[in-house]
């Protein structure tokens, strides 16, 4: 698995059935990178794709049996590279919030500028 496809399934055991728009927005990707990364996990069958009941338009994002399975396994590796930066948990959380900030800075300039 990549570290996109792994930042993509932290974001669907966040919060599962999201729409491909809302999951290309939280990764700054464009659909035309992000479909054929998400057929990619389907094929591995930690993902489904089907169509929104209430806008055939777009399509959701839902995580299988085995996509659900894989999170337990993930959570491990994730503790251990927490545990291996040395940050209290405060820190990590602040850092994270300043990475997510930065973004959201950066894509708000992209959108005045562009």
């Amino acid at each position: 698995m990549t570290c996109p496809q792994f930042i993509a399934m932290i974001l669907l055991w966040e919060q599962d059935g999201q729409a491909v728009g809302e999951l290309g927005q939280k990764l700054s990707l464009q659909s035309n990178t992000l479909t054929p990364m998400l057929k990619r996990l389907e094929l591995l069958g930690y993902v489904r794709r089907t169509r929104d009941s209430a806008d055939e338009r777009q399509v959701r994002i839902h995580l299988t049996e085995s996509g659900r399975k894989l999170h337990l396994k993930a959570s491990k590796i994730v503790r251990e590279v927490r545990k291996a930066t040395g940050l209290s948990d405060k820190k990590f959380k602040d850092l994270r919030a300043e990475v997510d900030s930065l973004r959201d800075a950066l894509d708000s300039h992209q959108h005045r500028v562009g």
